[in-house]
């Protein structure tokens, strides 16, 4: 993901300037190979699940006896009081989708509902209003009285 710029430009300098360019030149060589020995960087985090959400999803598998090579699809579809709604269901995973392990979930994810889901994670909670998922997501600006819609 780095780029690299050239300067084209012609430099006429003492050959001392040129050693001390190429001693400096080797130094961040150096340097740039031991940054490649180090463990990569975590990718992001985009989307997963809770703990709690997980064993959830798990549980649901199992009752409704869901194929082992579906994932969970998480999805936004327009509509609702605020635009756009979240959609979730076990699925065949396409070839376009973004898959990821949350918890031993598969959950994919289409790519223009990924625009919209970076961050998110889903939690299940159970209280007096009932019990459900509930998505977190940090792109948000405003959802309406049915919980069920968001704007961003």
């Amino acid at each position: 993901m780095s780029s690299v710029a050239t300067d084209n430009q012609t430099h006429t300098e003492a050959p001392k300037a040129e050693a001390h360019e190429h001693a400096h030149d080797h130094a961040h060589d150096h340097a740039h190979d031991h940054a490649h020995d180090q463990a990569p960087e975590q990718e992001a985090f985009l989307v997963g699940l809770t703990g709690k959400a997980a064993e959830k999803v798990k549980e649901i598998r199992d009752a409704e006896k869901i194929e082992a090579d579906y994932g969970l699809r998480l999805r936004v579809v327009g509509g609702g009081c605020s635009g756009f709604a979240y959609d979730l269901y076990f699925d065949q995973i396409g070839e376009g989708d973004r898959q990821f392990d949350s918890h031993g979930v598969k959950l994919c994810v289409d790519p223009m509902s990924l625009m919209y889901l970076v961050g998110t994670e889903i939690d299940y909670v159970e209280g007096l209003q009932g019990a459900g998922f509930k998505f977190q997501n940090p792109n948000v600006k405003s959802t309406c009285g049915c919980g069920s819609s968001f704007s961003v």
